[in-house]
């Protein structure tokens, strides 16, 4: 038996216009939480849906979510308004911003306005400050290096069972350092941490894209979600595009008074900031599969890494880093999961 959608099911029945609601699973996602429509009907209203969020206390804590929430929608970011909670049970009332994810919206019609809207959007988040009542944490040394650690840890070790030999622990410490020190020299945003096409909802008649799974929220650099966005785990698109939508952010954020870089140091900022990224979701994407038996995951590691590899190509800091992620890692990839997309050349 399902005890938490029964708790879930008894809690929002308790509440006005709910009193026969039977949820409907919608998604779960990366984490242990799983949400569920469910109907408010009322005399002489239209039927309204609503998501429930189910967060066992145990695993997940939602007093984040809540405050950023909060803060974030009564600042004019579009992220679901909420209409009840219970944090001692783990369970929130939503708004529901619909299933249109940005990932399936995407075509070569519509993927430029979208990703401008997604990037204006990505500004305001930017901009701000934090929650009274929950400062965010920051993106620091030490989170930095946590995340970095993953990728050998989990998908190195765990998943392709390589053995890391001293010099092979050494070349990633140093890959490590560089890339640590280029994103604590970036002027520092509020970040969303996790900002991609399966996080944003497209929704009718708004330009805005609506904003979830931000509680992970952090004070960090200015390019991080750009990175998240443009150099999407779950879908890939030219160098040329790439560099059109990063110029915009670029832009806009600068206009907004988040930096004051150009251009060349910004997206030197910008591929740095990739390399972090990619290799914390390559080994988020391996620890899925081994520790929470998530092995779909698996198919966006070669995806993923090969982001690495174009962008290490680019930088002649990372020369021998790039030869052995080539040699050592790549193929055992390729072996073990699946081909890496083609390498593309970097538009000037």
């Amino acid at each position: 038996m399902d005890t938490r959608l029964q708790l879930l099911t008894d809690w929002v029945r308790q509440i006005p216009g709910f009193n026969s609601a039977s949820p409907e699973p919608v998604s779960g996602d990366a984490s242990f939480r799983r949400y569920f429509r469910v109907w408010r009907e009322m005399p002489g209203q239209p039927r309204t849906p609503f998501i429930v969020m189910d967060a066992p206390p145990a695993h997940e804590d939602c007093r984040p979510f809540v405050a950023i929430a909060e803060h974030w929608h009564g600042h004019g970011v579009h992220v679901p308004a909420i209409e009840a909670q219970d944090l001692q049970q783990g369970l929130l009332l939503l708004e529901d911003f619909g299933d249109r994810l940005m990932l399936a919206e995407l075509d070569g019609d519509s993927a430029d306005t979208l990703y401008r809207q997604a990037l204006d959007e990505l500004v305001r988040i930017g901009q701000m400050p934090p929650p009274a009542n929950y400062p965010l944490p920051a993106y620091d040394d030490a989170l930095l290096d946590r995340e970095m650690a993953l990728f050998p840890d989990w998908l190195l070790e765990q998943h392709l069972e390589l053995k890391l030999d001293n010099q092979d622990r050494a070349l990633l410490e140093t890959a490590f350092g560089l890339l640590k020190e280029s994103a604590l020299a970036q002027p520092e945003v509020t970040v969303h941490r996790d900002y991609h096409s399966r996080n944003l909802l497209i929704r009718a008649g708004q330009a805005a894209p609506g904003v979830i799974d931000f509680q992970d929220a952090v004070t960090g650099p200015v390019t991080y979600d750009a990175v998240s966005l443009l150099k999407d785990c779950y879908v890939r698109w030219p160098e040329a595009d790439i560099a059109n939508w990063l110029e915009y952010y670029r832009q806009v954020s600068l206009d907004a008074g988040l930096h004051r870089a150009d251009a060349d140091t910004f997206r030197q900022w910008f591929e740095l900031m990739g390399m972090q990224r990619h290799l914390k979701a390559a080994g988020i994407f391996a620890r899925l599969a081994i520790r929470d038996g998530k092995a779909g995951y698996l198919a966006d590691i070669p995806r993923t890494v090969s982001y690495i590899r174009d962008a290490s190509a680019r930088q002649p800091a990372f020369r021998y880093f790039h030869e052995w992620l080539c040699e050592v890692v790549i193929p055992a990839i390729e072996e073990r999961i699946g081909p890496l997309p083609a390498a593309e050349a970097r538009q000037p």
